[in-house]
């Protein structure tokens, strides 16, 4: 008897994946682009596919992110995984905001896209399908993203790569699972582990403002953000967590936590991560209640 094929579901949001060249350039289209890939993949899954999105991923915000989450949590229950295909620019936004949208995912949930269309015959795309349905069928449940035959979680994917078609990094954090000759191997030690029922939380604020600090940035800014309306600031800091502060910048921030907004401090550096308990600055910026 053959074994039963796993049932996928594959959601389109758009992106170079499922793009033909127009007058202006690569523009996104439905799935059709990509029927002649899941043609052969049905070989092996039971696919089927839905349209969420027509977008360049630029293009995709919050609202655009609760459509995603709201459709992987309500279609999950007919399938055993889910992949997702999208834009590579802010494919890394999106896994990672789903990911939290969606705690306690019973099934995988898997991102994947390319970095040159599908219609062309040099395209990434069908490596990248090919490995975003095989971690789709594992049963392994969380929310993943799926490039150049390797696996990640999705709130740990970083675009590291213009053009190149290893786009994608883990950053601080093992592949979830890699292609190798020997098939694909599961990292069991990265799979989430599952703590009660599967829930959907799809409230966001997009209040929230990311600012990389440069040296000589006027402490004036925090004054601007406040006056803007932000419920939280990310303050990207140096190294470990270094902020060119001095007394008039504290107190931007000391105004900042005073209005009511969290501000998290963090690091431009790609790998390890930021200690406010190194340095005098930070342990200034921790008395305040900076998190």
């Amino acid at each position: 008897r053959t074994m039963q094929k796993k049932k996928i579901l594959l959601l389109t949001t758009g992106g170079t994946i499922a793009s033909k060249p127009g007058g202006e350039g690569l523009e996104p289209h439905r799935s059709e682009v990509m029927e002649r890939e899941l043609e052969q993949l049905r070989t092996y899954y039971d696919i089927t596919t839905r349209d969420v999105l027509c977008l360049d991923s630029s293009n995709i915000r919050p609202q655009e992110w609760q459509l995603i989450a709201r459709a992987i949590f309500e279609l999950r229950g007919d399938y055993d995984g889910i992949v997702v295909s999208h834009g590579t620019d802010t494919m890394a936004y999106t896994a990672s905001a789903v990911t939290f949208m969606l705690p306690d995912i019973d099934l995988p949930v898997v991102f994947t896209g390319s970095q040159l269309p599908l219609a062309d015959v040099l395209s990434d795309g069908p490596d990248n399908l090919r490995t975003a349905f095989a971690m789709a069928a594992t049963g392994k449940p969380g929310v993943f993203l799926a490039f150049d035959r390797k696996v990640m979680l999705g709130c740990r994917g970083v675009k590291v790569r213009a053009t190149g078609f290893s786009a994608f990094e883990s950053v601080n954090a093992r592949y979830a699972a890699q292609i190798t000759g020997l098939g694909l191997t599961v990292d069991e030690r990265v799979i989430p582990r599952v703590k009660g029922p599967a829930r959907l939380m799809e409230g966001i604020s997009s209040d929230v403002f990311l600012l990389k600090l440069t040296p000589g940035l006027s402490p004036k800014i925090f004054d601007a953000l406040v006056g803007m309306g932000y419920k939280g600031i990310v303050i990207e800091a140096f190294g470990l967590g270094g902020v060119n502060v001095l007394n008039e910048g504290l107190d931007g921030i000391r105004a900042a936590i005073d209005a009511g907004i969290s501000v998290v401090v963090t690091t431009q550096c790609l790998y390890d991560s930021s200690n406010l308990q190194v340095y005098q600055v930070g342990n200034r910026l921790l008395e305040l209640g900076v998190i």
